[in-house]
């Protein structure tokens, strides 16, 4: 049956149980009473939805307040151990898995270390050696948690580069304006990565993990930018929360970012790290000229230091390192060491250049908050976001630069792994709390009494 709009009874009853739990999951605990205002539901329909989710386990009762009058209200929420998700972080020092249950309870984690080496940094990104990774970081945190496979939501991934998904991704309502379409191009591939910083040149990276990892069919994966995966952690449980449009930066090796415009919505990935910031300028990591991670990326960071005369510690890999180089330039406070000049210098000189693209986007998206996440950007941050600010507020118009607060994300390092785990969480939500189910045979569509006529009248 269709309702007038041409969306079916079935697909509003999943709207309708999609923003119950949302409501629940964000806003609750909560009673029936005040989830019709909130929804926008009738009351009736509440008592249908709410009854059907704690039948199945998803919504359970969580105490009494009293009412007016009137007998206590029984509050509700989603039920913690209704189901879990992982999330992965393929970033540049490491693969990190975590298990969350519903209300992002860690439950366990692993990490497997990346080895850096300079002669051939795309090593380390070897394609085989990270699904490798993943697929031993999963079985670990499953087995650490005692957590049977079939319990999970799903597995999300953030990656570096530009991620075209496949048409599940679609199906939510979550995919990019002019991604690729796997059905459309014939491919079973599912997400394909092209990550051209690290040698990556459309991986089917989703395809590799079903064929690798030991997961139920019916277990779904999302894969997508790391910068993107932040920002909807931010979004949903840190420093972006309550804002209509945000732009959130993450800085680590190189630099990405994410634009977002809708509070519930996915954001948009920016490869801003690769937005020109000087003519002719030092060679980046993706073959260009001049880009902004070729100067502020913490991996080029400390070879402009190294070249001006820094000396990093020796065999240290990236994160020691740029701790050591914040060190030198600003010596703690007693400790009767003077700033270190040269690195002093070259900071004062990054911040500049992030300083004007963090103008550039204020410009073009004038958002109401930017904020700094991933690994480098919060140890740089900490120490020169106001010189940051001063560079933007230069560079920018002065109506948008006005508007806008430029601080730090408050998830920490690890907003990337939480931002992976609610991807399928928020696919999980988008279907009205209802899991993949595995491929079947298509159900074969009632037509109406006229189409088969009209067909079969074309076909003389």
């Amino acid at each position: 049956m269709r309702a007038t709009s041409g969306r079916t009874v079935r697909d509003l009853r999943r709207e309708n149980r999609t923003a119950v739990l949302r409501r629940l999951y964000f806003d609750g605990p909560t009673s029936r009473l005040a989830l019709g205002p909130a929804t926008g539901l009738s009351s009736g329909s509440v008592s249908n939805v709410v009854g059907e989710l704690v039948a199945e386990g998803l919504v359970e009762e969580a105490g009494s307040v009293d009412s007016a009058g009137g007998r206590p209200r029984t509050l509700l929420r989603i039920s913690p151990s209704s189901g879990c998700m992982i999330g992965v972080d393929v970033g540049e020092t490491r693969v990190r898995v975590e298990l969350f249950d519903l209300t992002l309870t860690e439950l366990a984690r692993t990490e497997r270390p990346l080895a850096v080496d300079s002669r051939a940094p795309h090593d380390r990104y070897e394609v085989g050696l990270i699904v490798g990774h993943i697929r031993e970081g999963i079985a670990e945190v499953l087995r650490t948690a005692q957590m049977p496979a079939e319990r999970l939501l799903g597995v999300g991934v953030g990656v570096p580069g530009i991620v075209t998904p496949g048409p599940e991704d679609g199906d939510t309502g979550r995919a990019e304006a002019g991604s690729a379409d796997r059905s459309a191009a014939g491919s079973d591939d599912g997400a394909v990565v092209h990550g051209q910083t690290i040698g990556w040149d459309a991986v089917p990276l989703e395809r590799m993990l079903r064929e690798t990892v030991d997961l139920p069919a019916s277990v779904p994966y999302r894969i997508d930018n790391g910068a993107r995966t932040l920002g909807q952690a931010e979004l949903w449980f840190g420093a972006g929360r309550g804002a209509h449009s945000a732009v959130f930066v993450l800085v680590g090796s190189g630099i990405g970012a994410c634009v977002a415009t809708d509070p519930m919505g996915p954001g948009r990935a920016l490869e801003w790290g690769h937005l020109t910031v000087r003519v002719r300028g030092r060679r980046c990591r993706c073959g260009a000229l001049g880009c902004l991670e070729a100067y502020a990326g913490a991996e080029a960071l400390l070879e402009r230091w190294q070249e001006a005369g820094g000396r990093p510690p020796a065999g240290a890999d990236e994160e020691t390192a740029l701790a050591a180089m914040l060190a030198a330039a600003y010596p703690a406070d007693g400790s009767g060491t003077t700033p270190d000049p040269t690195a002093l210098g070259v900071l004062e000189e990054t911040a500049e250049y992030v300083g004007a693209g963090v103008a550039d986007l204020i410009n073009l998206f004038q958002p109401e908050r930017i904020l700094v996440g991933g690994w480098a950007g919060l140890q740089l941050g900490n120490r020169f976001l106001d010189t940051v600010r001063g560079h933007a507020r230069d560079y920018a118009l002065r109506y948008p630069a006005a508007r806008v607060t430029i601080g730090l994300g408050t998830l920490g390092p690890e907003a990337v792994t939480i931002g992976a785990a609610i991807l399928p969480l928020a696919d999980f939500f988008a279907r009205g709390g209802r899991r993949v189910e595995t491929a079947t045979e298509p159900a074969q569509e009632q037509q109406p009494a006229w189409a088969t006529t009209v067909r079969d009248r074309g076909a003389h």
